[in-house]
């Protein structure tokens, strides 16, 4: 698929040829999002909850009072659940919530999140991501003529210093280099902004995987006909 390619200044600097393979899926499977996006929040979870069992309450383990004659309820010690400032009857420990998705499903789920965006009108492309001085209100001039509020921005290997001083005020503008992409901020944003370098990272990113699974079954087969000849 063809998209045109916008500079900052709003006007069009080109056109870019996008892999179908990657921007172009067109039954996007929700599911694959689903499960890539519990991922992702699952893994960022602390997991550093605890709350204090019976044995570590600061309180007196010895019975209250006896068990018969005083007219009362049959009670143990004071840092039993039942108590203000006992302790928790099945008390919370830390733990991890992480879950393991194997790196083909993790690829696959990103192509589908892209392929989401490009279906829906949703992808932008521009020449470069940089600023001559770290202003934020020259970014939001940029921002008022690409007609973009909400927005997820690839700049590319690394980020320009001034366009990350810039964007760091402006409300739902993110700016990532290639190594941050995922899927969870993707479809978080209304927008996703791809400059050239980041198009071209992602397209040597999953074609170069695709020619090592292509690969590998040539050399097995060679193995196998060479073995045969023996």
């Amino acid at each position: 698929m063809k998209l045109d390619v916008q500079t900052l200044d709003g006007k069009k600097g080109g056109s870019v040829d996008l892999d179908d393979a990657i921007f172009g899926i067109k039954e996007v499977r929700a599911d694959i999002l689903q499960r890539m996006v519990k991922y992702q929040l699952a893994k960022r979870r602390a997991g550093t909850h605890k709350t204090l069992s019976r044995g570590e309450v600061a309180r007196s383990h010895s019975k209250l009072y006896k068990q018969k004659g005083t007219g009362q309820a049959r009670h143990g010690a004071a840092n039993a659940p039942l108590f203000r400032g006992g302790a928790h009857a099945h008390n919370r420990l830390p733990r991890d919530y992480s879950h393991d998705l194997t790196k083909k499903f993790r690829a696959l789920a990103l192509r589908h999140a892209l392929s989401a965006k490009a279906n829906a009108g949703d992808l932008v492309v521009i020449d470069a991501l940089t600023l001559n001085e770290p202003k934020t209100s020259a970014l939001k001039q940029s921002l008022a003529k690409l007609k973009l509020e909400k927005a997820l921005f690839i700049a590319g290997a690394e980020v320009d210093a001034n366009i990350a001083r810039a964007a760091r005020n402006i409300p739902h503008i993110d700016v990532l280099p290639n190594a941050g992409l995922n899927v969870y901020d993707i479809l978080r944003a209304e927008k996703l902004v791809l400059t050239q370098d980041a198009v071209n990272a992602i397209h040597e990113r999953f074609n170069g995987k695709a020619g090592e699974a292509k690969a590998a079954p040539k050399k097995r087969a060679a193995k196998t006909e060479e073995g045969a000849a023996a």
